[in-house]
């Protein structure tokens, strides 16, 4: 698993309208709130990509831009941004290797069956790329506002 104070792992991926999306994009410019959830249009992933949606504004003022990855593909995810106008830039990870780098992709269980899938964690990057928060097994509810005030912090 990643921790604070590494510098993240470097990624290129397609976003909603599968243009590639890489952390060095953002280098000197913008801190990353990279998100990662288990699937488009289920109840606590439409928590967290509304609530991250909801503060856009406010993490644009600080310089920050919100990613959220998942394994859907582009069409999936252009979906989810027109069905809850979202407004955050949500990257396929179809094969799964992103997942692979940052450590997201573990054993679930639900109702005693294992299985592998995203574990919902999220990733503070600064504008160095150094990691300056990381978090695993994240609750979606209210876990946007909590970015935002790890974010409030970089700037002071």
């Amino acid at each position: 698993m990643l921790q604070p104070e590494q510098f993240a792992p470097p990624f290129c991926a397609p976003n909603q309208s599968s243009r590639p999306v890489c952390l060095a994009d953002f280098k000197g410019l913008k801190n990353v709130i990279l998100y990662f959830y288990p699937r488009d249009d289920t109840p606590g992933c439409t928590v967290e990509a509304n609530q991250f949606s909801q503060l856009a504004d406010e993490f644009a003022q600080h310089d920050t831009v919100v990613l959220g990855v998942s394994r859907d593909d582009s069409d999936s995810h252009q979906a989810f941004i027109s069905k809850f106008d979202l407004r955050v830039d949500l990257l396929a990870d179809t094969d799964g290797e992103l997942c692979d780098k940052y450590g997201v992709w573990q054993e679930k269980e639900k109702n005693g069956v294992k299985k592998m899938g995203i574990v919902r964690s999220t990733f503070v990057i600064d504008k160095t790329g150094k990691l300056v928060h990381v978090e695993y097994g994240v609750d979606p509810e209210g876990h946007a506002q909590a970015m935002l005030e790890k974010v409030r912090a970089l700037a002071s």
